[in-house]
């Protein structure tokens, strides 16, 4: 499965299939949201912050790309990514593009 962020794949021609997305929503650890807390205070990376967003952006994208295959799709173009706050304890992490199928 191709993924991109660019409107157009140089040298293919496709049709539309359709939107798909994939989202996750996170919750903070009690224990690490204590240590990021004083992290916070000193200054510096929020690196268990850093990893918890970065495994919720690959599990949107790995339901997002679920979406496409289901749908038979050969590509996803225009991704996009977005975030928000759930409730203070929690954020959502979105991955959503384009479904195309490839055409000769």
């Amino acid at each position: 499965m191709m993924i991109t962020t660019t409107e157009n794949i140089p040298g293919r021609n496709y049709k539309v299939i359709g939107i798909v997305r994939g989202n996750c929503v996170q919750s903070k650890n009690v224990l690490k949201d204590m240590t990021q807390a004083f992290k916070s205070i000193v200054g510096g990376e929020l690196k268990e912050y850093t990893k918890m967003v970065d495994e919720a952006r690959t599990m949107a994208t790995e339901r997002m790309v679920e979406e496409a295959q289901i749908q038979n799709a050969d590509a996803i173009v225009m991704v996009r990514y977005g975030s928000g706050a759930i409730t203070p304890e929690a954020s959502e992490i979105i991955a959503y593009g384009t479904a195309v199928k490839f055409i000769d």
